[in-house]
């Protein structure tokens, strides 16, 4: 596997090209954004964990018979994925009510609800990712109904399969964020993107500590000292 030219230059992250028409190369950046890049700052070693952690969430998923585009992790910052076709959309599941969607609720941070929340959002940055529901995502050629289905039923599937796992290690996963891609060999639409404490919520079950890029919106300070600790405490469990 040959690595080439770079096709993307993201915020957090780097796509490049290789010498196989369907395999790309991500690398991680120790770089953290929030606020649609209002907020940016550089963390040493947090690409490398974002990388490791995605890397054996995404395994963990692709063994349970979820498909993503993972397939192999190179080095500290980079992993080989499968190329896909980014679908612009952002799947949220929530087992608590946390951050934006508390405020828009009027409810409590860290409100518990009984049933399973899935949000939908539009992934665009001028538009800073608005809510959407699926009428909205149909009417601008986003999605079909069926692709929307499918997206919703592989989002229940990936948070009953992380949430217990995240409890094993002492972590409660208040929300996670997928996003989704149609895989350029097979056409398949499937998870296509990280899945680390940039893109979920994380507390420590003991103490509620928030173990997650919430500690750099909101000023928390040790992002790289918790997102460690994810990493410890997930390799102890898989």
């Amino acid at each position: 596997m040959t690595k080439g030219d770079l096709i993307f230059d993201g915020n957090e992250k780097q796509i490049f090209a290789t010498d196989q028409p369907d395999r790309v190369i991500f690398r991680y950046k120790d770089v953290a954004v929030a606020y649609n890049n209002v907020k940016r700052a550089r963390f040493k070693g947090k690409g490398a964990l974002n990388n490791q952690i995605s890397a054996l969430l995404l395994d963990y998923l692709n063994r349970n018979g979820v498909e993503t585009h993972f397939i192999e992790q190179l080095d500290d910052c980079e992993q080989l994925c499968r190329k896909i076709e980014i679908i612009p959309l952002q799947v949220v599941v929530h087992n608590r009510i946390a951050g934006s969607l508390a405020a828009r609720l009027g409810v409590d941070e860290g409100f518990r609800h009984a049933n399973t929340i899935v949000d939908l959002r539009y992934n665009n940055d001028e538009l800073e990712d608005p809510f959407i529901n699926r009428d909205h995502a149909v009417a601008i050629g986003l999605a079909t109904y069926e692709e929307l289905d499918g997206m919703y039923d592989t989002a229940r599937r990936v948070n009953d399969l992380l949430k217990p796992l995240f409890h094993k290690a002492g972590i409660e996963l208040v929300d996670v964020k997928l996003e989704f891609g149609r895989a350029t060999d097979t056409g398949a639409i499937i998870i296509s993107d990280e899945i680390s404490p940039d893109t979920c919520r994380l507390w420590d079950e003991a103490t509620g500590e928030r173990m997650d890029k919430d500690r750099f919106r909101l000023d928390l300070s040790r992002v790289v000292e918790n997102y460690t600790n994810v990493l410890d405490r997930l390799k102890k469990v898989l």
